[in-house]
């Protein structure tokens, strides 16, 4: 059995598809690295930072804002994993959802934020941090 011990272990974009119950027996996960070698890690001071996933209130309410900006039909599946170009939004659909977001949850989003955000979890999210900051 091998162990791995660092001060600082940092992922890129990373999705998990699995329901709760799909991994209760998980025993043994395994880790590989691309690009940089481990011994750049013991260069970087330490950090902890901790990144939370929206509620599953705001996540739904994306949701139906998402559908009704899009017209979307009832038997179209949309979800947190929803991509927004996958669901046929062009440009312009999008900077109508962020409008519609803006108007439901009563924020302002910067262009540049408007503009990175691809899926309705990266939405959920945004508008949880700009709540966050309203308080």
């Amino acid at each position: 059995m091998a162990s791995f011990t660092a001060s600082s272990v940092s992922f890129g974009s990373v999705s998990c598809p699995f329901k709760n119950k799909q991994v209760s027996n998980l025993r043994r996960a395994s880790l590989s690295f691309s690009g940089k070698g481990l011994s750049s890690l013991r260069s970087q001071p330490p950090r902890f930072r901790v990144s939370c996933a929206a509620k599953p209130e705001t996540v739904d309410k994306v949701c139906q804002i998402v559908r009704k900006q899009l017209a979307l039909p009832s038997d179209r599946e949309v979800c947190g994993e929803s991509k927004f170009a996958t669901l046929g939004a062009d440009s312009l659909d999008t900077v109508e959802i962020v409008m519609g977001l803006e108007e439901e949850f009563g924020i302002s989003v910067e262009e540049e934020s408007a503009q990175s955000i691809t899926t309705v979890q990266e939405a959920a999210d945004m508008i949880e941090k700009l709540l966050e900051k309203k308080c």
